[in-house]
């Protein structure tokens, strides 16, 4: 189920799709309750909404606090292939890296973990769409420009 509200961060006529009644909701509660209201907590907020399971796991993930990301949350029980792509993604439109790479010390699990953000890894899923749409928020200049000619 797919619904629509007018965007945020613009009052053109451009909407945001959101996967479900629940992404919609929650993208708007946990706007209240961060930092800052600029693309990259917009982009944090949108991106884990989409999954149930990040829903649910948010303080897993995100100190609302202090504004940190908890890239430990990767390897708890609850994570499912699908929410780990929504985690990474998240992490990074937020960051602008790959964080959870530090979190290993051999340099072969960092490369094997930096090869999970790839494009290829995260969008080859049913979520797509959804990512597309969040990086629309966290770059609106840039992910909505009409290319015309050649």
């Amino acid at each position: 189920m797919k619904s629509t509200a007018l965007s945020a961060e613009n009052n053109s006529k451009r909407s945001i799709i959101f996967i479900s009644e629940a992404h919609e909701k929650f993208y708007y509660e946990k706007l209240k309750e961060v930092r800052k209201q600029d693309a990259y907590h917009k982009a944090l907020c949108y991106c884990l909404g989409i999954s149930p399971d990040t829903r649910r796991n948010i303080n897993s993930i995100y100190d609302f606090k202090t504004g940190d990301i908890k890239t430990e949350c990767l390897c708890e029980g609850w994570q499912t292939g699908s929410s780990m792509k929504v985690v990474r993604l998240a992490f990074n439109l937020y960051c602008n890296t790959t964080p959870s790479v530090d979190d290993y010390k051999e340099p072969e699990e960092q490369m094997d973990e930096c090869m999970k953000y790839t494009v290829e890894d995260l969008f080859c899923c049913t979520y797509a769409p959804f990512f597309w749409q969040a990086i629309q928020i966290r770059y609106p200049d840039y992910a909505n420009y009409n290319f015309i000619g050649g």
